[in-house]
C-alpha cells in the first residue's frame, strides 16, 4: 500500500491534505452538457443560512441573511457517470485520484481483503484510502459504473470539477447560488421540501437509515449513490440537493458571516478549502445531518471521496 497523507476537515468527507491542481482544459462545444438539463431560474432576494437549533453554528450556517442574486441557469441534477465519461474521451482528463493513485471509500463497501489494512484517517475510521479507486472504479479494483450511468460521478476533486465545468462552458455555482436554488422558492424551510424528514412516511432524499456506522436499513431504497433524478424535484425542479452526493461550490471557505444584505456574494478571497453543500448517502442525524438546506462543509480542493461530486450553472 502506498503511503497515504490525510487530513480529516469533518465527518462527512476527509481531506487528502494537498497536491498539486489539475490543469483545466479550455471551454469547447458543449457536446455533452446542454440547456436543456438546466434550469433557468430568475433570481432575486431570498434568506440564506439558518439559526436552527438542529444545526452547526460552528460551521457557519448562520446568521441569517438577505441576500440576492442574478438570474442563472443550474443542472436539474449532479454530472452523472455518462456526462462524465464523455467529457473524459474527449479532453483526455485524469482525475486527481487517478493521479494520486487513491481515493477515499466507505469501509462498508469494501471487500474484507480491500479493508485489512487500509489507511483510515484518524476520527472518522469508516473511510479507508483505497489504492485505485476512482470515478471509473468507486468501491476500488473489482468495481466499475457499468450499471450507474444515472448515478452522479463520484471520486471529484474541486480541481476536477472546475476542469469539467470550463470543457462544457459552464461553472460551478457560488454558495449562494446553491442555497437559492437547494430551496426551490421556499422561505426558511430545513429541507428543500418543508420542515418533515418524511412527510407522510415518504423518503424525500437518499441518506443513512438505521445505526451509523454499522448498520444502513436502506428504507430509501440505497445504500450508495441513487440514481440523479431519484426522489422527487423541489419547487424548481432541481433533484437530489439533499442528500446522495455532495457538491463542490465555487467558494473559498470561511464561517466569518454577518447579517448585512448581500448581493452576488462570491466567498472570501483567499483560503484552504472549498465549500461543499447537500450532505450525502452517509449523512445520518445521530452525527451529520448536514442534509439540510443552511447545512455546510468544505475540504481540500485536491481531495476525492466516494460520496462527493458536482452540478454546474451557466450565466444569463
Amino acid at each position: 500500500m502506498a503511503r497515504i497523507q490525510a487530513r480529516p476537515t469533518s465527518c462527512c468527507a476527509p481531506s487528502r491534505g494537498g497536491g498539486p491542481a489539475v490543469t483545466a482544459p479550455s471551454a469547447t462545444a458543449r457536446t455533452g452538457h446542454h440547456d436543456a438539463d438546466m434550469a433557468p431560474l430568475p433570481g432575486g432576494t431570498f434568506l440564506m443560512g439558518t439559526e436552527d437549533a438542529e444545526g452547526f453554528p460552528a460551521d457557519g450556517e448562520g446568521p441569517v441573511r438577505e441576500v440576492t442574486v442574478a438570474a442563472f441557469r443550474i443542472d436539474v441534477h449532479a454530472v452523472t457517470n455518462e456526462r462524465f465519461a464523455r467529457f473524459v474521451r474527449e479532453t483526455g482528463h485524469v482525475t486527481e485520484a487517478e493521479r494520486f493513485g487513491w481515493s477515499y471509500v466507505f469501509a462498508g463497501f469494501l471487500p474484507a481483503a480491500l479493508r485489512k489494512g487500509a489507511p483510515r484517517p484518524e476520527g472518522t475510521p469508516w473511510w479507508c484510502g483505497v489504492e485505485g479507486a476512482t470515478w471509473r472504479a468507486p468501491e476500488g479494483p473489482g468495481s466499475d459504473v457499468g450499471e450507474r450511468g444515472r448515478h452522479p460521478v463520484v471520486h471529484i476533486s474541486w480541481n476536477d470539477a472546475v476542469a469539467y465545468c470550463r470543457w462544457a462552458g459552464a461553472r460551478l455555482p457560488t454558495e449562494a447560488e446553491w442555497e437559492y436554488a437547494a430551496r426551490g422558492g421556499l422561505v426558511g424551510r430545513r429541507y428543500p421540501w418543508g420542515d418533515e424528514l418524511t412527510p407522510g412516511g415518504v423518503h424525500r432524499c437518499n441518506i443513512w437509515q438505521g445505526r451509523f456506522p454499522v448498520k444502513n436499513t436502506a428504507e430509501d431504497g440505497y445504500r450508495g449513490t441513487a440514481p440523479v433524478d431519484a426522489f422527487e424535484p423541489n419547487g424548481f425542479g432541481l433533484y437530489n440537493v439533499s442528500g446522495n452526493v455532495w457538491e463542490w461550490c465555487t467558494d473559498r471557505w470561511s464561517t466569518d458571516h454577518t447579517d448585512r444584505p448581500r448581493t452576488d456574494p462570491s466567498g472570501p478571497a483567499t483560503g484552504i478549502g472549498k465549500v461543499m453543500r447537500g450532505g450525502s448517502y452517509l449523512c445520518h442525524q445521530s452525527y451529520c445531518n448536514r442534509y439540510r438546506v443552511a447545512a455546510r462543509t468544505s475540504n481540500t480542493p485536491d481531495s476525492s471521496t466516494g460520496n462527493l461530486g458536482f452540478r454546474c450553472v451557466r450565466d444569463v
